[in-house]
């Protein structure tokens, strides 16, 4: 999530750009995921309204495919500019700055910042609770709210710079590889989540059920480095993800229905882990997703969001800041909506749309005219 250097803009604008739309659709998704039935975001333990569960299956319908392969797509464009890094920087520079722009913001929020996000929420709803109980109540223990996939990036950047060598000969990266990369995503999500359920927690806030889709979209990325895929997606891989992730998208909400599943929250469990072919289900469309959804993503981002100029650079150098901040915003806000007598289908709009102005309005700010952008 790094941005491009100054020199590299005009070639990077693209990815830029996609960063920007994906820290955006997460700080919305979490709003929405708020006023949720199914969760997934700290304000759904207080909130004082909820979807309607006939409406809440729309969101869960647009959102819920997207949260299967956007973590993975961060992932990807990590990948994709990690060799260049200790080559440009050397290994010990690199890792030292990683472990500042990595380490440090993750400190902060698993030990101070998130501690103090849910306490504001649990006041408002009349909990007489503290920070601390917060901090050693919570499960899983340190956890980091939505900053929790930077402590694996930096052990990425860390396995990477003890093992990975220049290679500056390219390769070509194929459909084959594509779906080698898929078929392997399949078995290590399924039998990763024998012991791991997916949601469950662990300390740290480690999120092991998702690993082996996140090893391989960084590994994709940095192979993909050398393919030239940063710059271009080659059009006959960029078309053919482009079908297979819509019809996987478009065949989620069909297989729901035909499967029974009207409850989102009561029926999950069987497809979450464990020996059933239910897990084994969700884990072919979440690697068919995250592989085929990145790719697409990338390739549309360098034909499409190509628009460069300085408040698409403000917007992207700030996004990082947007997305360590978007915790606390988020909850102040919907804590500021509370008395307000709208139903969720109201204020989990109006908090989102408010949430995205607000984190990245204070993301450019905060990162060029502050002491804290050294670590954002």
């Amino acid at each position: 999530m790094m941005t491009a250097e100054v020199g590299q803009r005009s070639r990077l604008a693209a990815v830029d750009n996609l960063k920007v739309l994906l820290v955006a659709w997460v700080i919305g998704g979490h709003a929405l995921l708020g006023y949720s039935a199914v969760g997934g975001w700290p304000y759904d333990e207080v909130n004082e309204v909820t979807f309607e569960p006939h409406v809440e299956a729309v969101p869960a319908a647009v959102l819920g495919p997207s949260g299967l392969f956007l973590m993975g797509t961060f992932y990807l464009l990590s990948g994709l500019f990690t060799p260049q890094s200790p080559a440009r920087k050397g290994t010990a520079r690199f890792l030292r700055d990683r472990l500042v722009r990595l380490g440090v913001p993750f400190v902060l929020s698993a030990l101070l910042v998130w501690p103090l996000t849910p306490w504001v929420g649990y006041r408002a709803a009349g909990h007489d609770v503290t920070p601390w109980w917060v901090f050693a109540h919570r499960d899983p223990l340190l956890d980091s709210g939505s900053l929790w996939f930077v402590d694996f990036l930096l052990l990425f950047s860390v396995a990477y710079a003890a093992v990975g060598r220049p290679r500056p000969e390219p390769v070509v990266l194929t459909g084959g590889h594509l779906v080698a990369v898929t078929a392997g995503v399949v078995v290590s999500t399924f039998a990763v989540r024998l012991w791991f359920p997916a949601r469950s927690g662990q300390v740290g806030d480690l999120h092991v059920w998702w690993w082996p889709q996140l090893i391989a979209m960084f590994g994709l990325g940095i192979v993909g480095a050398r393919a030239g895929l940063a710059q271009r997606v080659p059009e006959r891989m960029w078309r053919g993800s482009r079908v297979v992730a819509a019809l996987t998208i478009l065949s989620v909400p069909v297989v729901a229905v035909a499967l029974g599943v009207s409850d989102l929250a009561g029926q999950a469990g069987p497809f979450l882990g464990g020996r059933r072919w239910e897990s084994l289900l969700f884990a072919v469309v979440e690697a068919v997703l995250v592989v085929g959804g990145s790719v697409w993503l990338l390739g549309w981002a360098q034909r499409r969001l190509t628009r460069d100029g300085p408040f698409a650079a403000a917007l992207a150098r700030g996004a990082f800041a947007a997305f360590f901040i978007q915790g606390p915003v988020l909850i102040v806000l919907a804590v500021t909506a509370r008395p307000l007598p709208f139903p969720a289908e109201v204020k989990a709009f109006l908090v989102a749309a408010t949430a995205v102005a607000v984190s990245f309005g204070a993301g450019w700010p905060l990162t060029t005219r502050t002491k804290v952008g050294r670590f954002l």
